[in-house]
């Protein structure tokens, strides 16, 4: 039995006071071959075929700069497994409370030309109320300073949802308008991860990557989403948000 299952009062605890946890070796060994062998797999088989909403490139005429894939549980029954197993029971101890599973996403930042990933706190994008969910964050390689581990503003999930507005970046489209200021800056915890590592962030937790500057190392990792069951979500802006989003992307030749 992992650390958290045996002491998921002690996890919670962290998660509620921090903003977020950090759990090495989530998972490992031969568990970790065999997802790392299913994103290859869908990679080769299923994203060609997936319509261009659902993955972002960093370089759009070359399909082997993929950035980011949203929704791999619908599409093939490994992912939808994954969501439903531990990383499922995670959620529900450190958000306290029944979870009902959203998305799994893949992200990479290519060698060299990996861009950073702008401050901001998910909930932005989720349009929940209340905004209580969890976001998991997998990686599937070693991550360091080099080539873009995630920060955290610790506590930051205390103190509200902060102005967004449009960042630039492809896959993360609004960024935190007035990020660092002083209490950001005092309060960052940079969390590089091995392979097998999960960190588990609050929707209202600010938090960011820098770009991959390695010229030869990916930056591998999944994102499984959950939403507090008693969530709900506003699904008339999140349309808005969408639609908006999809036309400026394609406005801009990036779709």
């Amino acid at each position: 039995m992992r650390h958290w299952e045996k002491h998921p009062a002690d996890t919670a605890q962290a998660f509620g006071l921090n903003g977020f946890v950090a759990i090495p070796n989530f998972v490992a060994g031969d568990e970790l071959a065999e997802i790392n062998a299913a994103v290859s797999r869908y990679l080769r088989e299923i994203a060609p075929a997936r319509p261009e909403t659902e993955i972002f490139y960093e370089d759009k005429a070359d399909r082997s700069t993929i950035k980011q894939m949203q929704g791999l549980h619908l599409h093939d029954p490994f992912f939808a497994g994954l969501m439903n197993g531990p990383a499922a029971r995670l959620a529900a101890v450190v958000l306290g409370e029944p979870v009902r599973a959203v998305n799994l996403q893949y992200f990479n930042k290519p060698p060299g030309i990996g861009q950073p990933t702008p401050p901001h706190q998910d909930g932005y994008y989720f349009k929940l109320k209340p905004n209580h969910a969890v976001t998991m964050w997998l990686a599937l390689e070693d991550v360091d300073h080099e080539n873009g581990c995630v920060r955290y503003v610790q506590g930051s999930h205390r103190l509200g949802l902060r102005a967004h507005g449009k960042s630039g970046v492809l896959g993360f489209s609004q960024g935190m308008l007035d990020f660092g200021l002083p209490h950001d800056v005092a309060h960052t915890i940079t969390c590089p991860a091995a392979a097998g590592d999960l960190l588990a962030h609050h929707s209202l937790t600010i938090h960011w990557a820098d770009g991959n500057r390695s010229q030869t190392r990916t930056r591998r990792a999944l994102g499984l989403v959950y939403f507090a069951e008693r969530c709900e979500v506003d699904e008339v802006a999140k349309k808005a948000y969408q639609d908006q989003l999809h036309l400026e992307l394609r406005a801009a030749g990036k779709i």
